[in-house]
């Protein structure tokens, strides 16, 4: 009796453990199912929104000393050309400036947008090089897209890879992905010549503006937060904020016009317009910047603010609807020495 309970109590304690497991395959797998569905979902409309919007952009690049006498170097543009999704190619090369500048040209793209740039070097070789053989390496690196290991812009003393940059006799090319969530104003700059750290404070610097799919931009109308379309920009300031100036580049979105402005530069709008500023602090010192008589929505803390303080390689965006006459400026102390200010003049 004793025996044929045990042998009836261990089959029933088999069956219910099998029973156990096979309600736990079951729960797993209908996790991983769905897991793996939802996944499966996500990566659909994900990579249905990239080709929905994507442009392939095709740039090529230089690199050069301003003038013999001077140590100043310059990124310029040779091409740009952009591709839409129905196969449609615009050379929009005419909307720079045909000479190499400081700062650097703006290049601009939209979320899920693709960028191909071949940077070549017209760097001279030293006069009093020990070695004429050996070709200085420039190169671009910029923040904020995504790109792959080969596309990094550094010498294989950083990246443990390869020198990827441009010499007299070779050309680079690199590959920026602005994938969906890289919206936002980013600085690209040389990482390779002279140092590791590059040539930045020489003036291998620029912009790199990445639209957001929503094509709208977020504006302070009487204390409201509206989103308005992107279109509405009637133009762009890109403000470097450097240690003891602004230097400036303006874009007239009517025409994609870009136009160097120099140090701190006037700044020019009609009355009642929308315009948008791009701050990219360059250099070491922290700075605060204000625009008297105007408020703006901080993306950051999602609040209407009238002064900014901003850091070395921090960049800040924002848009206002013009009215008064104004003066951008710095109001720490550094920028108060070495007075940071520049008018900015509304035309009624």
């Amino acid at each position: 009796m004793n025996r044929n309970f045990r042998a009836e109590f261990s089959a029933r304690a088999d069956s219910v453990l099998c029973a156990r497991r096979r309600t736990q395959s079951i729960s797993y797998y209908s996790e991983w199912i769905t897991i793996s569905g939802i996944l499966l979902v996500v990566s659909f409309f994900f990579c249905a929104g990239n080709v929905a919007a994507q442009n392939n952009h095709r740039i090529e690049m230089y690199a050069k000393k301003l003038l013999p006498e001077y140590e100043y170097l310059a990124y310029g543009i040779l091409r740009h050309e952009v591709t839409d999704k129905n196969g449609l190619t615009t050379d929009i090369t005419s909307r720079y400036t045909t000479a190499p500048i400081i700062p650097g040209p703006t290049i601009i793209m939209d979320e899920g947008d693709v960028a191909e740039i071949t940077l070549y070097s017209q760097v001279p070789i030293p006069g009093n090089a020990a070695h004429t053989d050996l070709h200085e390496n420039v190169s671009l690196h910029v923040h904020g897209v995504h790109y792959d290991i080969v596309s990094d812009g550094t010498l294989k003393y950083i990246n443990l890879f390869q020198d990827e940059g441009a010499t007299l006799v070779q050309s680079y090319t690199y590959r920026w992905n602005a994938a969906y969530g890289t919206a936002g104003t980013w600085a690209y700059h040389d990482h390779n010549m002279h140092t590791h750290n590059g040539a930045e404070d020489k003036g291998l610097y620029g912009a790199l503006i990445v639209n957001p799919a929503s094509k709208t931009v977020p504006i302070n109308q009487g204390g409201n937060i509206v989103n308005v379309p992107l279109s509405s920009i009637a133009k762009d300031y890109i403000l470097y904020v450097i240690d003891d100036a602004f230097v400036g580049t303006e874009i007239d979105n009517q025409t994609g016009q870009q136009t160097p402005i120099w140090v701190n530069p006037a700044l020019f709008a009609q009355a009642g317009t929308n315009v948008r500023f791009h701050l990219i602090a360059m250099g070491t010192n922290f700075h605060q910047f204000k625009l008297p008589g105007y408020s703006w929505f901080d993306p950051v803390t999602r609040t209407i603010i009238e002064e900014k303080v901003i850091g070395p390689l921090e960049k800040h965006v924002f848009a206002i609807t013009t009215g008064a006459n104004s003066s951008y400026m710095d109001t720490s102390f550094e920028g108060k020495a070495q007075n940071m200010v520049g008018s900015f003049n509304v035309n009624p």
